[in-house]
């Protein structure tokens, strides 16, 4: 009994100072990004302290008329859509049984977790009473004809989900192969249902803006929101994964197998030719639907020539760079083309729901710089925790991902 006691101690010693270890910092602080984020983040933490002592309007620009701004716009509606990539290569990798991905399925399902962590995160600071946002879990007032009641839920098992797809790796990290076996079982089923829900959270998103019709321009605002929002969430995700890949090659070298290089090259190629398809395929949407509902004189005054830059100069035209760079296997014309789409999709994003957003008004919704240095320290958070995984557990290179 004793020794048995004796032994539990001893492992949970040795489990605390691996913990305690692996806290440490690693690598030079005096790096551009560190230099940069982190003063931005302890100033946010400053203006939340503001935020959540005298309420939203000591902070933000926000009134009655606009209740939402760049908290949502961009760190929730925006962020959702640029982690569409995990959805995207766990179903190509775990469904379509396309192995060539299978190298980055745990660095997109971290990238896709974090980011929904943190969007609801974000949630909870946009709310003048956060203590109620978790009134959709609790069962107090649950609000079943609420699409934003259904969002909640589908952002709770979501994570939920993400987290146990990528759990193989946290236990490999503490070297609990019993355990890494078991929830590498559970993947597959844990991928279905990520899939699932991400289907219908990323078209959620945009069934949000469906009941805002009289609120948001013409030209940004359809029927189809729901299934324009689905569909470039794909193409977002795919993009995000070369920018973030291609970033992490440099960043990360250290940390990859010898021959990462050609094999990341391979399949910056084949995530060119998915994303060229899905954007030609949302800007055929696109057209259509403006051709439909006959348009054109919609297209005489600032915010036609606006609709115009989005829907040409960041999908149609980055679209047609990817199939070349894809044909002509041109890596930094691909790449090009990833940085344009992101930005597409961000425009995108703030256009519905800020931008073009009760577009007459006389007196319109602007930010102001306190709104934009907290979505920013809510984005730097996610690359220090995102960084501190990536130099820890084995996510770029392990011996039981293949």
């Amino acid at each position: 009994m004793m020794s048995n006691q004796a032994a539990a101690y001893a492992s949970f010693g040795n489990f605390f100072r691996f913990l305690i270890q692996e806290m440490k910092p690693r690598g030079p602080w005096l790096t551009p990004f560190n230099i940069i984020s982190i003063p931005v983040i302890i100033t946010g933490v400053i203006i939340l302290y503001f935020r959540f002592v005298y309420g939203l309007g000591a902070v933000t620009n926000y009134t009655q008329e606009v209740p939402w701004g760049l908290w949502k716009g961009l760190n929730v509606v925006t962020g959702v859509a640029l982690a569409g990539g995990a959805y995207v290569i766990t179903f190509v990798v775990y469904v379509l049984g396309v192995n060539k991905y299978q190298s980055i399925v745990r660095i997109t399902v971290l990238h896709g977790f974090m980011a929904y962590t943190l969007s609801a995160g974000a949630l909870l600071l946009d709310l003048g009473r956060p203590w109620f946002g978790f009134n959709p879990y609790i069962g107090n007032s649950f609000g079943f004809s609420s699409v934003l009641f259904l969002i909640c839920w589908h952002f709770l098992i979501y994570m939920i989900a993400a987290f146990i797809e990528f759990s193989p790796a946290i236990a490999e990290w503490m070297h609990w192969e019993k355990a890494r076996r078991f929830l590498t079982g559970l993947t597959l089923a844990t991928v279905i249902l990520g899939i699932t829900l991400s289907l219908l959270h990323q078209s959620g998103l945009g069934a949000l803006y469906l009941m805002a019709k009289t609120k948001i321009h013409p030209l940004w605002w359809s029927e189809f929101i729901p299934i324009l929002f689905f569909v470039s969430s794909v193409y977002a995700g795919l993009a995000m994964i070369i920018i973030e890949g291609t970033i992490g090659h440099k960043v990360f070298k250290n940390l990859l197998p010898e021959d990462s290089d050609r094999s990341f090259d391979d399949i910056v190629l084949g995530l060119a030719k998915g994303a060229a398809v899905t954007m030609f395929v949302y800007y055929f949407f696109k057209a259509l639907l403006f051709i439909h509902d006959k348009q054109w004189e919609l297209l005489n005054d600032g915010f036609g020539l606006w609709y115009l830059l989005e829907v040409i100069g960041f999908v149609l035209v980055p679209s047609l760079m990817f199939a070349f760079g894809f044909k002509h296997r041109s890596l930094k014309i691909i790449k090009i083309a990833a940085a344009m789409s992101l930005i597409g999709i961000v425009l995108n994003r703030l256009n519905i729901s800020i931008i073009c957003f009760n577009w007459y008004a006389e007196v319109r919704y602007i930010p102001n710089w306190k709104e934009f240095i907290v979505s920013m320290t809510v984005i730097f958070v996610q690359f220090w925790i995102f960084r501190w995984i990536v130099t820890r557990m084995p996510v770029l290179n392990s011996r039981h991902q293949h």
